[in-house]
């Protein structure tokens, strides 16, 4: 078994369509392997992978590499990923499992402002993986700063960031809206976390006010 380091916190149908849609993605992963699995989810609402097979060394390792894993131990000095539960004004912090792991303000490393104020010039949204260092006094990740930085200096106008629907859901959601021509892809951030990157001349801010009366989501963008 592994617990990927994403949630499904959505209910019922939502809930129905995010693990269908994850089932076929895990098949394209490891779908050519001798894997049988079964998905299932937590009370801390992240998503375990049953597997059974003479491959399943093999595909667990697949699935760790595209989605990241919550680990059942941590040692200081080493990276690993949560989601971003909640924020205030001492810091960041992240759901590892059924734990919290708090990144003090000042171990954010992602300049000036209150742990509000980056997370929103940033676009991080709530449930967004996020990887950090264990010990004493967790710090995000180089990795995870790498990340977010190089969102704003991307080329074009920015990007639009969503949780609580999956990649399919927020592209109908932009077609049906009559944005089509206003993004360039859709970026999967988690399995309910997604990024819309925006071509030179859409405007983010109004992307959001567009396509946000669609979506029981929390939107925020990134500008470049």
């Amino acid at each position: 078994m592994v617990t990927l380091a994403t949630q499904c916190y959505v209910s019922g149908e939502a809930s129905r369509r995010a693990l269908d849609g994850l089932d076929s993605l895990i098949d394209n992963d490891i779908g050519d392997l001798a894997v049988n699995w079964e998905i299932t989810v937590r009370s801390d609402e992240f998503v375990s992978v049953h597997l059974d097979g003479e491959d399943a060394h093999v595909a667990k390792n697949a699935l760790i590499e595209h989605w990241g894993q919550i680990p059942s131990e941590r040692e200081a000095g080493e990276t690993y990923v949560g989601t971003l539960e909640h924020w205030d004004a001492s810091g960041w912090t992240l759901l590892v499992g059924g734990e919290e792991v708090i990144i003090a303000a000042d171990d954010l490393g992602l300049g000036q402002g209150t742990p509000s104020q980056i997370r929103d010039r940033f676009g991080v949204v709530q449930h967004m993986p996020l990887w950090f260092v264990a010990g004493e006094q967790p710090r995000l990740a180089d990795r995870t700063r790498d990340q977010l930085y190089n969102w704003t200096r991307e080329e074009g106008a920015g990007r639009v960031n969503i949780n609580s629907a999956t990649r399919g859901e927020v592209r109908a959601t932009v077609n049906r809206a009559g944005h089509a021509k206003d993004i360039i892809t859709v970026e999967r951030l988690g399995l309910l976390e997604q990024s819309i990157i925006c071509p030179e001349d859409t405007d983010p801010p109004g992307l959001i006010a567009s396509i946000g009366t669609y979506l029981q989501s929390e939107l925020k963008c990134v500008l470049t």
